[in-house]
């Protein structure tokens, strides 16, 4: 499933960036948050597609957070608030380049937000892939 590899290697890619550490030069706020970004667009879009393949959503578009919740709704991620910060956080680093929202959500993608997307790998691995 391409959709599935993709996934994994934007957030093996992501998960170095756990070794970065402040003060982050330019190039490291943009790469972060870069990958963050593309992390989080990889696994809604697998999210959606796991679904449509299941039979739980039938419609062919939808929205990153309709997504999202109707993943939490069957179980597929267990923590909602979480998932729609990420998508708020993706929203806002992807709109506007601002040196400090960088800087203070990269403490959150490291400690949150990348927890979650192994929480995820780790259910469809378990539950999502071979059902």
């Amino acid at each position: 499933m391409k959709k599935y590899d993709n996934f994994c290697k934007s957030l093996e890619n992501l998960k170095e960036c756990e070794e970065i550490k402040e003060p982050y030069s330019p190039v490291e706020l943009m790469g972060i948050t870069g990958l963050f970004s593309l992390c989080f667009e990889m696994s809604w879009k697998l999210i959606k597609e796991l679904l449509e393949y299941h039979g739980y959503f039938t419609q062919k578009t939808g929205s990153p957070r309709m997504i999202l919740k109707i993943a939490f709704e069957w179980g597929m991620i267990s923590n909602e608030g979480v998932w729609l910060e990420i998508l708020d956080t993706r929203n806002l680093l992807s709109h506007v380049y601002d040196e400090g929202k960088a800087e203070s959500s990269i403490e959150k993608i490291k400690t949150d937000f990348i927890p979650a997307f192994e929480e995820l790998k780790r259910e469809i691995d378990d539950k999502w892939l071979n059902g």
